[in-house]
């Protein structure tokens, strides 16, 4: 079975595997507890593919954690409550994710996860802040996550969600390995992502460098960010995302696309049929697509992602580029990650493949997600550190 090297608790989908491996592989840095996890999964592996159960049982973990959160910090326990609140927060997003937009509970839900996430990132992290990023049809949600460091001018990284994420889940699987290595990180809701898409009701759309320039002139003001030591990333839709950006937003100084999504309806139409087969080697459910498309219906919304393809424009990125896959990934599939590497327009360019081997092999390395961030963190390092 394709993918049997990787940790999948529900051997026979995808999804829900996907999914639970990882916020698993959270618990390096505090987004989870192993043992949270599998009362979680015992729970679920009689009902598995059922999004209610789903629901319930994240939804019940996270309640439990919240309360802990909340007796620790009344006793005092500030570190303690710190990590409660956080993953009481993960774990109720991830219950969210399975929700269709048309459920109330979906929005209810996701309030709680960014009051209880900013609760406690701001316990952990002296200076962690929400902003809000002026962009032409409202606000762009974000975190503002300040370097580790005393240096007097430091770099930035601008790190946009993919489509299944949030800045909540993008704080945790890159901001705090960029922050400990002394480069703040703007962690955004862009345009479909997150709190921007959930709460301010702005879809996704294909010429990302608009939001993308705005992140920067956002950025760029901040008391002691060096405006020349700016890098732009984005993980799977984000790979797609970010590298749009970087072809037209020329200010940017590096570039990472982690997990390459080259052509966005390539993998939105086989993502359909892989759904419509009774599959479940995807990241997400059909009604997701028209949610941050902003569209009535599936076939409206595969034919808005028709823009989204690298194909004419890569050839315009000039900035040192990094783009990393795992080779056996399903959801932005290697082949795309060549493309783009071949045509981009960069000298310093790299294509990081990992696999089974190297302990990385599937979608955006959601196996072994602290091997991805670490090499990501560092190649910043080397990249604008100069």
């Amino acid at each position: 079975m394709q993918g049997a090297n990787w940790f999948r608790y529900f051997p026979d989908n995808y999804l829900w595997s996907h999914r639970l491996c990882g916020i698993l592989n959270l618990a390096r840095v505090g987004g989870s507890s192993l043992w949270e996890i599998d009362q979680i999964g015992k729970k679920l592996k009689d009902n598995i593919g059922d999004s209610e159960v789903w629901f319930e049982e994240w939804k019940e973990m996270s309640e439990f954690v919240l309360d802990c959160a909340e007796r620790e910090l009344k006793a005092g326990h500030s570190v303690t409550a710190s990590g409660a609140f956080i993953r009481s927060a993960v774990y109720l997003y991830t219950a969210e994710q399975l929700i269709p937009p048309e459920d109330p509970r979906k929005f209810e839900s996701y309030k709680k996860v960014a009051s209880r996430f900013y609760k406690g990132m701001k316990l952990r992290i002296t200076g962690f802040e929400k902003v809000e990023i002026e962009y032409e049809e409202g606000p762009l949600y974000a975190f503002w996550i300040p370097p580790k460091t005393e240096k007097e001018k430091i770099p930035a990284v601008v790190f946009f969600d993919g489509a299944d994420a949030c800045k909540e889940i993008t704080t945790l699987w890159a901001g705090l390995d960029l922050h400990s290595r002394g480069i703040g990180c703007l962690c955004i809701d862009g345009p479909g992502q997150g709190e921007t898409l959930r709460l301010g009701k702005i879809p996704s759309r294909f010429d990302y460098e608009v939001p993308a320039t705005a992140a920067y002139n956002f950025v760029s003001t901040i008391e002691n960010v060096d405006p020349d030591r700016i890098g732009i990333m984005g993980m799977s839709m984000g790979g797609y995302y970010a590298p749009r950006a970087a072809a037209f937003e020329k200010r940017f100084a590096a570039c990472v696309a982690w997990g390459c999504s080259f052509d966005i309806h390539e993998v939105v139409v086989k993502r359909r049929k892989i759904l419509e087969a009774g599959g479940t080697e995807t990241s997400a459910h059909m009604w997701q697509l028209p949610f941050l498309m902003g569209c009535d219906d599936v076939d409206s919304a595969i034919e808005k992602c028709k823009k989204y393809n690298l194909a004419e424009v890569a050839s315009n990125i000039t900035m040192p580029i990094l783009i990393l896959n795992g080779i056996e990934d399903t959801i932005a599939p290697i082949e795309m990650a060549h493309r783009l590497f071949e045509e981009c327009g960069s000298i310093d360019k790299q294509l990081k493949v990992f696999s089974s081997e190297n302990g990385g092999s599937q979608h955006c390395l959601v196996d072994n997600l602290g091997l991805a961030s670490n090499y990501i963190a560092d190649w910043f390092l080397d990249h604008l550190m100069h």
